[in-house]
């Protein structure tokens, strides 16, 4: 389940739809109706009764084994996402070009809720838990400590409340210091992630302003930590966010 829900079976229909799905996707693999009935609390009734309409629906489909993973359907609607699409579209040429200098993975992710959600990848060649669509826990990346330092008090309150759990011994863990390097995003204009969400991994990172001159995106270049000239990448990924924050200004985005 996300890091944000109570440990509480939800008790609308769309809720208990969310959190059937939710599981399927976190799962990386094919579920079955006593997995999902574990994760969420739901019973295993309920859960079978909402999944054969799910499947009805092409929103999760159904193995020779009668497990579960998600249906075409979810990615055709996800596919119609009117802002990850547009940013992904307006941002996808800048990627290329900063991952030809730099030779590192380029991410480019937004925030929703209190977690980091990947909207388009160049990838690099790095076993890493990115992917699009996937989510990790804003205060233990890069993107996401960019996101969090030019959003509000409530959201940044919202992060620490949910828990600092520690991806890695390095990530942060105590409301102090999520402060001290939110205010050290703010003044210098640039995130780093010091192997706070992958060991032998760091990133730095930028944030992306809409035309309402607010926070929309955060842009990041990801590498080995022993080959990441972390001040010069930091140059080069400031550069490619505050273009494509120009390019949503332009455009009215």
């Amino acid at each position: 389940m996300r890091s944000d829900e109570r440990n509480v079976p939800p008790v609308s229909v769309v809720g208990r739809v969310a959190a059937i799905l939710e599981v399927v996707e976190v799962a990386r693999h094919p579920v079955g109706i006593s997995e999902i009935s574990a994760a969420t609390g739901l019973a295993k009734g309920s859960v079978h009764r909402l999944v054969e309409q799910l499947l009805f629906e092409r929103l999760l489909e159904r193995d020779e084994h009668s497990r579960l993973s998600l249906g075409v359907r979810l990615f055709e609607l996800g596919a119609n996402v009117p802002l990850p699409r547009t940013l992904a579209h307006a941002a996808r040429p800048l990627m290329l070009d900063l991952h030809h200098a730099t030779d590192r993975q380029v991410h480019l992710a937004v925030l929703d809720g209190v977690e980091v959600v990947y909207v388009e990848i160049v990838h690099g060649g790095l076993p890493l838990a990115s992917s699009i669509g996937g989510r990790l826990p804003a205060h233990a990346t890069g993107v996401g400590k960019a996101l969090l330092a030019y959003s509000t008090r409530a959201i940044v309150g919202e992060r620490v409340e949910a828990g600092l759990e520690p991806m890695t011994p390095r990530t942060i863990t105590t409301p102090a210091d999520l402060d001290r390097a939110l205010q050290d995003i703010r003044t210098n204009g640039t995130a780093y992630d010091h192997e706070e969400s992958h060991l032998g991994v760091s990133c730095v990172a930028a944030p992306v302003f809409g035309a309402d001159k607010k926070i929309r995106a955060a842009m990041s270049v990801t590498g080995q930590t022993r080959v990441m000239d972390l001040p010069r990448l930091g140059v080069a990924v400031r550069t490619a966010a505050f273009t494509l924050s120009r390019q949503l200004r332009d455009a009215g985005l």
